[in-house]
């Protein structure tokens, strides 16, 4: 009864932390998302002691591939001619002794791997830096873009999935039939038109249709005259574009994976054996077949998080949106040295958390699946 009780009381917690950190200048949905986060992995304590501990180790694993990336991005960043003050010394009322202070100051004057172990050590004590070129701190600005590209990236999966899997199902149902050309053809219209070049024909089509939809930013100029609810629908309508452009390319790729996998598992023994028995046909396909066939597109969760952030940095752009990948661009142009690897290590924490999200799907969705 005791645990019972401890177990109720973290929802009472999770509120308090999240008014905690709001109160505190955190972002709404960045304290909601990171104390969900450490509060459901305490409640892994009652629930599932074997998960909670293959979790952490995962997540120990995160540390020798974010110190490796890093240093990769230390050592790439130097093979580039110049640095970020390199734009500076085009200026003639900037003086030489001056941009050589600055690159001592930001220690960029000593080698890649010395700043590296200091970068290392600055973060450790919570400084990952200063960018030269918004002149802000590194964890401020990537925080900030981070969630909005997160709540980008999870509203078009949620998109993406809920429709590749009816429509693959609905494929392999009616394998060569009317349908399944339909629908086949559509997913490879979307598997091969870029990204960046779909987002700039959708502005195209809104454009002449009469801009019945915002066709960049996060918001509209007059967001500050707006109640909370107006802001609310008004973020709904600038999300439209961008989350329906990102989820094109996944939900074409999903619905492919899962017709194929619907294919390969209604030829199976045992499905044929099922329908012997005179189940009826929608029994056999979404009792029997589907949780089987589902279970390879779940393996796949965390590459494709990491291809849709590496194809909303585009789409980010040409759509005005604040969010990571336009921030990494931006950076990486500037040669801001603290700002990209910061983008790199949240970039790098996503892929890393997808593909751990999807093992623990597969433990759940797959019995034959178990955590040691």
């Amino acid at each position: 009864m005791k645990n019972k009780k401890l177990y109720f009381a973290t929802f009472i917690l999770d509120i308090l932390l999240i008014l905690l950190l709001t109160v505190s200048g955190w972002n709404v949905f960045a304290s909601i998302f990171l104390v969900e986060i450490l509060m459901w992995l305490v409640r892994l304590i009652w629930i599932s002691p074997p998960l909670l501990l293959f979790i952490l180790r995962r997540l120990g694993h995160m540390i020798p591939i974010i110190l490796s990336v890093v240093a990769i991005g230390f050592f790439l960043i130097q093979l580039a001619p110049g640095d970020i003050f390199s734009m500076m010394a085009m200026n003639p009322d900037i003086k030489q002794e001056t941009l050589e202070r600055f690159r001592r100051a930001f220690g960029l004057d000593k080698p890649w791997y010395v700043q590296f172990f200091k970068y290392i050590w600055n973060a450790l004590h919570g400084d990952f830096g200063y960018s030269e070129l918004f002149k802000a701190p590194v964890f401020t600005l990537v925080s900030q873009r981070a969630m909005n590209t997160l709540l980008l990236a999870i509203l078009s999966f949620i998109l993406a999935w809920g429709f590749s899997i009816p429509a693959g199902i609905i494929c392999a149902t009616n394998q060569y039939k009317w349908k399944d050309q339909l629908l086949s053809f559509f997913a490879f219209a979307g598997m091969s038109l870029p990204n960046f070049f779909l987002a700039f024909l959708v502005i195209y089509f809104v454009s002449v249709t009469g801009n019945w939809l915002p066709i960049g930013g996060m918001y509209s100029i007059n967001i500050d005259e707006m109640n909370a609810i107006g802001r609310f629908f008004d973020l709904v309508k600038h999300l439209i574009i961008p989350v329906s452009v990102l989820a094109v390319a996944v939900t074409a790729q999903l619905t492919r994976i899962m017709r194929a996998n619907m294919l390969e598992i209604l030829g199976q023994q045992y499905v044929t054996t099922a329908r012997s028995k005179g189940l009826h046909e929608r029994v056999v396909v979404y009792r029997h077949a589907l949780r089987n066939a589902i279970n390879p597109m779940i393996t796949i969760f965390g590459f494709q998080l990491g291809s849709l952030l590496g194809g909303a940095a585009l789409v980010e752009t040409v759509l005005a949106w604040p969010g990571l990948g336009k921030l990494i661009l931006a950076a990486l142009l500037a040669q801001d040295l603290y700002l990209v690897v910061g983008s790199l290590i949240y970039g790098v924490a996503f892929l890393v958390i997808g593909n751990l999200v999807a093992d623990i799907l597969l433990a759940i969705v797959d019995p034959r699946v178990r955590l040691s």
